[in-house]
Parts: C-alpha cells; sequence; structure tokens
C-alpha cells in the first residue's frame, strides 16, 4: 500500500477515536513510518499515539523522531516513562537527544536514568562536539584473543541481544587494547576448538575519539565499513561508529556545505519547524556582508561614469558580463568545495586544478564570446535597430566576455583550496561571495577594455 494513502488512513482512524484498530495498524508498520506519522499529529495526538504503542517499539520509534517531538513526548510523560525509554535507547541515540534538549529536560532525562546509564551517558557528552566520540556507541561486542571459537558464539548469544551489530567483531587484550577484527562469517567458516588470534585480521582500520566526525565517516566510506573501531590515546577500545550514524553524519556536513554555499548560516532544525525569527537570525548576517561588499560594485561603476556617459551602448551589457562571470566562478567553485569535501583534491592539487580550469574556462570563453558576438551583431544592431552598437563595442563586449570567464574560473578554483588551507571551511568561498568578487574584477575588465580600444575616456 502506498504510504501517504496509508497515513491518511491513520490519521483518520485518530481523527475517529478509532484507538484499538489504530494500535493493531501501528505494530505491522515500520519504527521510521510510525515516526513520520507521529510527526504530522498535534503534540497531544503524538502523545496519546506513543502511548499506545508496546514498550519496545516505542523505544524504537522514539529514536527516530526529531529533537522537537522528542522534546514534546517528554513534557507529556510520567518519571516512570521517561526512565524506560532512556534505558532501551542505544547510548548514541540518547546522547544525540540530550545533546539538542534544553537543559531542564535533560536533567529530568539525566535524573530518571539508572546510575550505569547516567555515567556511561555523561562519558559521551564529555566528548567534544562532532567528534567521533560523540557519535559513538558502546553497545558492541568485543571478543579476547584467546577465546575459541566455541566461547565467541557463546559469549555472542549472552551479550548480543541489545547490541548495535553483531557482525562485525572487535578483537581486544586482557588491557582492552585493540588487536583486531573478526566476522561472524569468519568464525562459521572455523572450527570450535580454533583460537581468535589464529583467524583475526590484524589490520584493523580505526579513529580516536578525537577525531572530526566527518573524517570517521569518510573512513567508512572508503572502506565500505559496516562499523568502525573508536580507540583512545592509549589504542584501548571505547566504542564503535555504526554505518547509520556514519550516513547521519555525512547527510548533515552536506546539508551544512550547501547552507554555506547559500550564504545561509548552518541550522540543524528542518525547514518547517524553523522559526520566522530563526530563519532571519540564519539569513540576514551574510545577506548584511554581500551587501556592504556590494558596494564595492557600485564605486567601479561611478569611477568610469564618464565612460559610459562616452558609450552608452556599454550599459546595457553588465548584467549580462556580471551574471555569466558569477556564474562561470560558481562552477568552479562548488565543483572543488564538493572534491576538498570528498577528500578527491588537497591544496597540493592546486597548480593541477589551476590548469584544469584554466583549459576549460579558455574552451567556455571561446565559445559563449563567438555565440555572443554573432548575436549582439544580428540581434541587438540588425534586429533591434540600435546602431550604437559597432564592431568595436562588440569587440569588447565579447573579448570582456572571454577575460572574465578565465578569471571567474581561477577565483572559483584557488579561494575555496586557500581557504581550506588555512584550516577555514571552504563552503563559506562559495556562490554568494566569489560572485560578489567576480562582479567587481569583470567591471574592471570591460571598463579598462572600452578605455583602451574604444579610447571612450
Amino acid at each position: 500500500m502506498n504510504i501517504e494513502i496509508h497515513m491518511e488512513e491513520l490519521k483518520e482512524l485518530v481523527e475517529t477515536k478509532q484507538f484499538r484498530k489504530l494500535k493493531f495498524v501501528l505494530e505491522k508498520l515500520n519504527e521510521a513510518d510510525i515516526a513520520d506519522f507521529l510527526e504530522d499529529l498535534s503534540s497531544e495526538q503524538a502523545t496519546l499515539v506513543f502511548r499506545m504503542l508496546s514498550k519496545d517499539l516505542a523505544s524504537d520509534v522514539f529514536a527516530y523522531l526529531p529533537v522537537e517531538v522528542q522534546r514534546e513526548l517528554i513534557n507529556g510523560m510520567t518519571d516512570n516513562e521517561v526512565q524506560n525509554i532512556v534505558e532501551d535507547l542505544f547510548v548514541d541515540d540518547a546522547v544525540d537527544m540530550l545533546e539538542e534538549l534544553p537543559a531542564s529536560v535533560v536533567r529530568r532525562v539525566l535524573e530518571n536514568a539508572k546510575p550505569d546509564t547516567r555515567k556511561t551517558i555523561n562519558q559521551f557528552l564529555n566528548y567534544p562536539d562532532n567528534s567521533a566520540g560523540s557519535i559513538m556507541t558502546a553497545e558492541y561486542i568485543a571478543l579476547h584473543k584467546d577465546m575459541t571459537v566455541s566461547q565467541s558464539f557463546d559469549y555472542i548469544r549472552a551479550h548480543g541481544q541489545n547490541k548495535e551489530t553483531i557482525y562485525i567483531l572487535l578483537v581486544i587484550d586482557k588491557s582492552r587494547h585493540l588487536e583486531g577484527v573478526v566476522s561472524v562469517k569468519d568464525l562459521l567458516m572455523h572450527k570450535y576448538e580454533d583460537h581468535i588470534q589464529d583467524i583475526m585480521n590484524t589490520n584493523v582500520i580505526n579513529c580516536y575519539t578525537t577525531d572530526d566526525q566527518e573524517e570517521a565517516a569518510n573512513l567508512m566510506k572508503k572502506y565500505d565499513l559496516m562499523s568502525l573501531a573508536v580507540v583512545d590515546k592509549e589504542n584501548r577500545l571505547v566504542g564503535i561508529i555504526t554505518v547509520d550514524d556514519a550516513v547521519d553524519v555525512l547527510q548533515e556536513e552536506a546539508t551544512e556545505d550547501i547552507q554555506k554555499m547559500a550564504a545561509i548560516v548552518p541550522n540543524e532544525q528542518t525547514y518547517l519547524r524553523t522559526g520566522v525569527f530563526d530563519t532571519w537570525k540564519a539569513r540576514i548576517p551574510w545577506l548584511m556582508l554581500l551587501m556592504v561588499s556590494a558596494t564595492f560594485t557600485g564605486l567601479i561603476i561611478d569611477s568610469f561614469e564618464a565612460a559610459l556617459s562616452a558609450c552608452v551602448a556599454l550599459t546595457g551589457f553588465i548584467p549580462m558580463l556580471m551574471d555569466t562571470g558569477g556564474n562561470s566562478g560558481s562552477q568552479a567553485s562548488v565543483t572543488v568545495i564538493r572534491g576538498l569535501s570528498l577528500g578527491e583534491i588537497e591544496f597540493r592539487d592546486i597548480l593541477q586544478v589551476i590548469w584544469k580550469e584554466v583549459r576549460v574556462a579558455l574552451c567556455c570563453g571561446v565559445t559563449l564570446a563567438a555565440v555572443n558576438f554573432v548575436k549582439i551583431w544580428i540581434v541587438d544592431r540588425t534586429l533591434f535597430g540600435r546602431t550604437e552598437i559597432t564592431l568595436a563595442v562588440d569587440a569588447v563586449v565579447c573579448l570582456t566576455l572571454m577575460l572574465t570567464i578565465i578569471c571567474a574560473k581561477l577565483i572559483g578554483c584557488t579561494l575555496p583550496m586557500l581557504t581550506y588551507k588555512l584550516g577555514f571551511d571552504p563552503a563559506v568561498m562559495a556562490s554568494p561571495f566569489i560572485t560578489t568578487i567576480v562582479d567587481a574584477v569583470s567591471l574592471l575588465i570591460y571598463f579598462e577594455l572600452a578605455k583602451t580600444l574604444l579610447d571612450v575616456l
């Protein structure tokens, strides 16, 4: 059945208060779909429906809900219900939730958690924001290297019920130092009396608790890992990062880059759940900066006012030159920023990137200049009867176009790489900022060429 149709039927059951039938249907749905359904309900309806769910299903659904809905549900829960939820959540899910909740709600959640759970959560909350330690989980299986295959299976049966994954198993020594990794498939393929240290893979890909979460996620992507071991500075195993958390990190980082490239202060909340005032705060700083920086463009035009007065035909082509230059710079910057974020480009590749963009710019510039030359002469001069557009004016416009594209692509590829080298996010040097710079450069080229070739000053 189509999910959208299904959701409409569920809403109708809520509106008509057919709660017995509603509970029966919800128990058959996927947790993620139930979470989507709860998001579309009012706060009172969501709390009522959530309480219908069985204990295990409620915990699974809760982990999929956005933090705003989680907060609303917690506010409507008893202390006992809060304890059941936090105890059933995986540690990494609980930590993610608490990092976003208001302090008063966090205090209530921790007060109702068991001492061991509270201790573990507090330990995870102490890791730096956006670090590997902040997104790892403590629910993993670690085998000792002197175990046999038979003992390993017994251990997995005894302790694997509430772990996030049991397919990839880490191997440690008595001091919890990471020694190797073994899969369930490896165990199945060996005899029961074989020892783990004889079959494990000692080439373990791991990260440190203080590593950036995006680096850890990219590491998992590079090596196609289902989970990644996280160790401290003494190489002691402290947790794992699972693939679902890695996907969340990559999605968050991509969203953040897109927001920065659009000149918006990053915001983790969804669009519809972000208030008007919060949206204003996210957009106004960059708009203010870009508005002020655009003043330089106006100063350039003012300084060449005499040139425009002497050859009015030049004025009509300014928007086209600025827009084409800005678009060309944006193409280069977005491509390079994406390459930097994926690890495909490093700063040492800057000369190779420049050489490539120069050749691309020449091809694009010559093509657009040739097409524009014909277009100006046939359409603007002949069809529209703009006789003030001479062959020299046409040549100045097209030559400016070609030089602007070359400069724009050079600026678009080098600024993000220089920003990256200085340790800043290259996404800040994206479309709006580069467009402003290119606008000023294109005008300078245009008027200098007009002075030289048309002798307008």
